[in-house]
């Protein structure tokens, strides 16, 4: 299997399938000239090329975007049999500006967020039935820490119910996983396929395998109006994006980096590694300290 087929089962854009050859094109043009090869090449030899990206005054970022590139690549060659370790899996360039988290919500606000949110003092029909789906929807926000395009992209056969675990398709930035539900999700998820989202199709005259109704672009307006009766319950609630990143950050408080990047989907630790909060950060200093990349 190419490269190109690769990345292409993995779901990156053609963009990004571009960029990415283009990085390991320039890799691989080095390594000629350094006389080495991809398949045998090693820490210290992977040093040198960083060292070769620094004195072309490339950006510490522009740097931390190409070893990301390589990550990729090598573990291409990894599960095609050309090698049999990553020599880049754990280096990260030092200086890069880290995404700090604010405004995050504990896990008692965000349990708070589902409990509290009606579904029962609702006097029209219809809109009981919505409310119902709604609050499955902020279940599956703040326990599994689904994303917009995760929760538009869940069908009926994602649902493992009687095992308690839901099923999530990998993205074009997003590993695929499958999460463990709590029991009463199960409870009304149940009461949701089998009841209310029937009648939902009915009234809307839809034949779908989507699990949510309405779907598409439609349910980013269905969650506008979950975050405004979410910020009724808690002032702090921005958005979808917040939410989660509050759940991934709880999660780091009870499991490991290696553990929360595949409940979160992220196909890169890195991308973890910003959810890690300030009572952290003096342990990076220390090993960065010792790191030999500046």
């Amino acid at each position: 299997m190419s490269y190109r087929i690769y990345l292409e089962k993995q779901k990156y854009s053609n963009s990004s399938i571009k960029t990415y050859e283009k990085a390991v094109d320039k890799f691989i043009a080095w390594c000629t000239q350094n006389r080495t090869l991809v398949e045998t090449i090693d820490y210290k030899t992977i040093l040198k090329y960083i060292k070769h990206l620094q004195e072309n005054r490339n950006s510490k970022r522009t740097q931390n975007h190409r070893i990301g590139t390589l990550k990729t690549y090598f573990t291409y060659l990894v599960e095609e049999g050309y090698r049999i370790d990553n020599p880049v899996e754990s280096i990260r360039i030092k200086g890069v500006k880290k995404t700090i988290n604010y405004n995050l919500l504990d896990k008692d606000e965000l349990e708070d967020l589902y409990y509290s949110f009606e579904t029962e003092n609702i006097k029209d029909s219809y809109h009981r039935l919505t409310a119902k789906r709604n609050k499955i929807i902020v279940g599956l926000l703040v326990y599994q820490g689904l994303t917009t395009t995760e929760l538009i992209n869940l069908e009926l056969e994602n649902l493992q119910l009687y095992k308690g675990k839901i099923y999530i398709k990998s993205g074009r930035r997003s590993n695929a996983r499958t999460l463990v539900l709590q029991s009463w999700q199960v409870i009304e998820l149940l009461e949701y396929i089998k009841e209310i989202r029937e009648e939902i199709i009915r009234r809307k005259q839809l034949e779908t395998e989507r699990l949510f109704i309405p779907n598409n672009a439609r349910l980013g307006t269905t969650l506008h109006h979950i975050l405004k009766k979410l910020k009724k319950i808690n002032y702090k609630v921005e958005n979808v994006h917040q939410i989660r990143a509050s759940v991934i950050t709880n999660w780091l408080s009870t499991y490991n980096l290696r553990e929360v990047q595949v409940l979160a989907g992220h196909r890169y630790i890195s991308s973890t590694e910003r959810y890690v909060q300030d009572d952290l950060e003096s342990l990076h200093e220390i090993v960065n300290n010792f790191h030999p990349i500046n």
